[in-house]
């Protein structure tokens, strides 16, 4: 037996790394390209590794397959393999977001919601999303590296597709305002020079990526149509921002797996390590909510785009007041206004002689199209009101159109699903299925996130029957409905038996209402 071992690494040690990775084993049981002291006997008796093709490239990422189970093999020394058959390696042609086996469970990263097998930007029910987030993966392989927005406090970036163009937002986890990754210089200065206050003590820290998920997640199950597509997605690039350890770890793997071959192989992953965090549709055409409403105060807008404005406008409020977004303020939610230019015709069905130069010219204009779009949702879900130093009021509530009572379209549309107390559980339901992907995730936290955010609901659903503006919601009692301990946990509920209601009596120091 000893003997028998020891032969097989003496064969094994005469092959230098260079011919194991020219070495073509035939996964065909055919004819191996040989070398000193090899066969096919061989070859078949230690399940050697195969490979594809030569790697060109020995400082690029490269992916172990998944072990393949042949019954058969075909070809003149064909031979069954077992179980443990052969292991794939070739170079990486796609992201190398993918784990060594859906059933392997020394995968170094988790995979993320959506995904249904090795893949982890994978989601089934929405191919589209998922064609977009590979072009972002191909165009970081082909050196097409996200950009860092300069804007804001945390480490977000523009994700651009294999032609240049910015097709997302991409918001890591490690990277958010007080993650330990974020690039930004001012919250680290806040940390060290005013701790007293520093973030959020309303909010859990390092949610907010999930947090952005889960206000389009809110938005998509309301209908209210006004935030871009959000996932939760894993990207790795040279432009994020890495600590030390892992970039040095990131260049002992390509050092290693182009000097010697043989150890390089071993790693699972060559290159940095993806990272979390929110992936977002990028809009285009949109700007700053301030701009257009500055330039709206001199220029007012048509009674039928002031109309669609002010829906829209609601459908903002609701979204905010639900997830109790702490961080609104109008220059971090976008508008889009598109006004066509105006065509001046000519009739011909009317004498010219009885015209004069006004007359004649008719003006033919389709409607304005107004829209807006709902961003930087990271700060919201909190699991208390705020209640510390500062409100977070939502800025919205100075403006002109939240004195304005809600729309009978606005009521009819949204007060039918919030007022079904099993709609509403639906909802922390996926939620929950959402939240519960982090690491970090402790479920008394989120009943508690879930507890004000059906306060909220009740408070909304309430305005909504006495036809109450925007501004009357934020100024009711806050409210906390928590699941009571002997009500039923099923997802057909009934608010009497099942949630207790309480009022949030303490107020923050800087109160704005």
């Amino acid at each position: 037996m000893w003997l028998r071992l020891l032969l097989r690494h003496s064969r094994m040690d005469e092959l230098s790394g260079e011919q194991l990775a020219l070495e073509r084993l035939s996964v065909g049981g055919g004819d191996a390209a040989s070398g000193p002291g090899s066969g096919a006997a061989d070859a078949s008796s230690t399940a050697a590794l195969s490979f594809g093709r030569r790697v060109s490239n020995p400082g690029g990422a490269v992916r172990f397959l998944p072990r393949v189970e042949r019954d058969e093999v075909e070809g003149d020394g064909g031979s069954e393999l077992d179980s443990s058959s052969l292991l794939l390696l070739y170079p990486e042609k796609e992201p190398l977001l993918r784990c060594p086996s859906p059933l392997d469970n020394s995968c170094e990263h988790p995979q993320s919601p959506g995904s249904q097998g090795p893949d982890l930007n994978h989601f089934p029910e929405d191919l589209d999303f998922t064609d977009i987030v590979l072009r972002a993966e191909q165009a970081i392989e082909s050196g097409v590296y996200p950009q860092r927005i300069s804007q804001g406090s945390s480490g977000s970036y523009f994700v651009k597709d294999p032609k240049g163009k910015i097709i997302g937002v991409f918001k890591p986890k490690t990277e958010e305002p007080y993650g330990q990754l974020n690039p930004k210089w001012t919250k680290f200065f806040h940390k060290i020079c005013c701790p007293c206050c520093f973030g959020r003590g309303c909010l859990t820290p390092n949610q907010g990526y999930l947090s952005e998920a889960g206000a389009y997640l809110v938005d998509e199950k309301l209908g209210l149509g006004v935030v871009p597509k959000t996932k939760v997605v894993w990207l790795a690039s040279e432009t994020f921002n890495y600590s030390a350890i892992d970039r040095a770890k990131s260049r002992g793997k390509k050092y290693a797996l182009e000097k010697v071959p043989k150890v390089g192989r071993r790693f699972h992953r060559i290159g940095l390590p993806p990272k979390v965090g929110s992936f977002q549709l990028f809009v285009e055409s949109y700007k700053e909510a301030d701009y257009w409403l500055r330039k709206f105060e001199t220029d007012p807008l048509p009674e039928n785009t002031r109309k669609q404005f002010q829906s829209q406008f609601e459908r903002l409020v609701i979204l905010d007041y639900v997830i109790r977004n702490t961080d609104r303020g109008n220059d971090n939610w976008l508008m889009k206004y598109e006004k066509p230019e105006a065509r001046k015709e000519l009739s011909d069905e009317v004498d010219a002689f009885s015209l004069n130069t006004e007359d004649s010219e008719w003006t033919n204009c389709k409607e304005p199209i107004i829209k807006i779009a709902a961003i930087d949702n990271g700060l919201a879900f909190p699991f208390k009101h705020p209640d510390e130093w500062r409100a977070y009021p939502f800025h919205w509530a100075w403006l002109h159109q939240a004195k304005i009572p809600f729309s009978q379209e606005t009521r009819d549309f949204v007060l039918p699903q919030i007022s079904d107390m099993n709609f509403v559980q639906d909802l922390c339901e996926d939620l929950y299925e959402l939240f519960k992907t982090d690491r970090g995730f402790d479920k008394p936290t989120f009943e508690l996130q879930m507890s004000v955010m059906r306060g909220q609901i009740l408070n909304l659903t309430q305005a909504l029957k006495d036809g109450k503006s925007p501004i009357q919601l934020v100024q009711m009692p806050r409210v906390v409905v928590e699941r009571s301990s002997s009500g039923s946990q099923g997802r057909i509920v009934h608010l009497s038996n099942a949630f207790t209601q309480t009022f949030h009596c303490r107020k923050p120091f800087f109160s704005s209402w």
